[in-house]
C-alpha cells in the first residue's frame, strides 16, 4: 500500500478507535448512572451539554462537508473516472481521492457527534425517569357528595 493509504487508514483507525471508546465509556456510564443520585446525572447531563455545545461548530463544518460532498458526488459520472484510468490522469484521480478520504474523516466526525447527543439523550431519559419516580403521590381524601350525605341522614 502507498505512504497516503497507509497514513488514511491509520487516520481512520485512530478516530474509529476514539468513537468505540466513547461508546464504552457511555455504556459504563449508563451501568453506573441507574444507581447514582439525581443530582449526579444532572451534573453529567449539563457536562455533556457543555461538551457538545463546544463541538458544535466543528459538527456544523463536518455536516456541510458531507452535504457538499453528497452534492459532488451526486454529480461524479462513472464513465469520467473510467476515461481517467484509461487515460492515466493521475493527478485527476488522486484529487478524487484526497476528497474521498476528507467525506470519509467528516463523516467520522459527524458520527462521533451523533453519539455524544445520544449520551445526551439517554442522560435526560433518566433524568426524567428519576424525577418521574421520586413524585410521592399522596392520595387525595374524596369529599362526601350531597346524596352520600344524604344517604347517612
Amino acid at each position: 500500500m502507498s505512504e497516503k493509504i497507509d497514513q488514511f487508514t491509520s487516520d481512520l483507525n485512530q478516530r474509529l478507535t476514539g468513537i468505540e471508546a466513547h461508546l464504552k465509556q457511555l455504556k459504563e456510564k449508563l451501568t453506573t448512572t441507574s444507581k447514582e443520585a439525581e443530582s449526579t446525572v444532572k451534573a453529567k447531563l449539563a457536562e455533556a451539554k457543555t461538551k457538545l455545545e463546544a463541538k458544535k461548530d466543528e459538527v456544523k463544518v463536518a455536516k456541510e462537508t458531507l452535504a457538499q460532498r453528497l452534492e459532488a458526488k451526486k454529480s461524479e459520472v462513472e464513465a469520467e473516472i473510467a476515461e481517467w484510468k484509461d487515460q492515466k490522469e493521475q493527478a485527476k484521480l488522486l484529487k478524487r481521492a484526497d476528497k474521498a478520504e476528507e467525506y470519509a474523516l467528516a463523516a467520522l466526525l459527524f458520527a462521533a457527534a451523533a453519539a455524544e447527543e445520544a449520551e445526551i439523550a439517554v442522560l435526560e431519559a433518566i433524568e426524567a425517569r428519576m424525577v418521574a419516580e421520586s413524585i410521592t403521590v399522596v392520595p387525595v381524601e374524596s369529599e362526601p357528595t350531597d346524596e352520600a350525605t344524604e344517604a347517612e341522614a
